[in-house]
């Protein structure tokens, strides 16, 4: 594990050194920087295996710092901020965050979501690699996600979905017409348990509609199963 790369971008110390204290711990290679400048840079050279975000930096924010990282990075960014409102957690998601804590944090919960990221990028790897094995291909009705290349498309215009939102529309067409519970979809995305919050799911569904449905208000592909969560209306190709 001593060959993983973590980039941590904060501008309090106290938070960072106590960041960096636990995740050395864990055989983690750790990089600290308190800018937007230098966390671009570092995103760029380093290329980190995980980024540590937070929201409030100089010149740039974390917002526009993802921003920028995504396109160029589909490495796995978890938001820490100080911002708890829904809005702020959202908005960090809509824009490329794949997971958010609010601060003050446990560092082992922080810990924890760590792992389970770098987990579910070591699993996505793996069916990379063996994709030989397995249908690369797949469709339905206007849909079409190619798991090799990473990349979907509707009605033969691309889609551009983030790493998560991939996975998630992928378990979904490999299942169709099955209802999942929204825990049960975290824990398969995130690889932990969604601790009784399942904004993430929500923020993440909404935005695939908004990618690949018709009509996001009216979805055809991903509907809501009252009381349970979410299933994929398989189509015909």
């Amino acid at each position: 594990m001593s060959n993983t790369r973590i980039l941590v971008v904060d501008d309090e110390p106290d938070i960072t050194e106590l960041i960096e204290l636990y995740l050395v711990r864990e055989g983690y290679d750790v990089y600290t920087v308190d800018n937007g400048d230098g966390a671009l840079e570092h995103a760029r050279t380093l290329q980190p295996d995980l980024v540590l975000l937070d929201i409030q930096l100089q010149p740039y924010d974390g917002l526009h710092i993802c921003r920028e990282i995504r396109k160029f990075s589909a490495v796995p960014i978890i938001f820490v901020s100080c911002k708890s409102e829904d809005t702020d957690i959202i908005h960090g998601l809509s824009i490329g965050g794949d997971d958010y804590i609010t601060k003050p944090f446990s560092p082992r919960q922080l810990v924890a979501r760590v792992k389970a990221q770098l987990r579910r990028q070591l699993l996505l790897t793996g069916q990379a690699e063996s994709g030989a094995a397995r249908e690369t291909v797949l469709t339905s009705g206007d849909l079409t996600i190619d798991l090799e290349a990473h990349s979907a498309h509707v009605a033969g215009k691309p889609v551009n979905l983030s790493t998560k939102e991939f996975n998630l529309l992928t378990h979904f067409v490999q299942h169709p017409n099955k209802a999942f519970h929204l825990d049960h979809l975290y824990e398969l995305i995130w690889g932990t348990d969604s601790a009784g919050d399942t904004r993430t799911i929500m923020v993440h569904i909404s935005n695939l509609r908004k990618k690949i449905e018709p009509d996001p208000a009216h979805p055809v592909y991903i509907v809501t199963v009252r009381g349970v969560g979410y299933k994929f209306i398989g189509k015909e190709g």
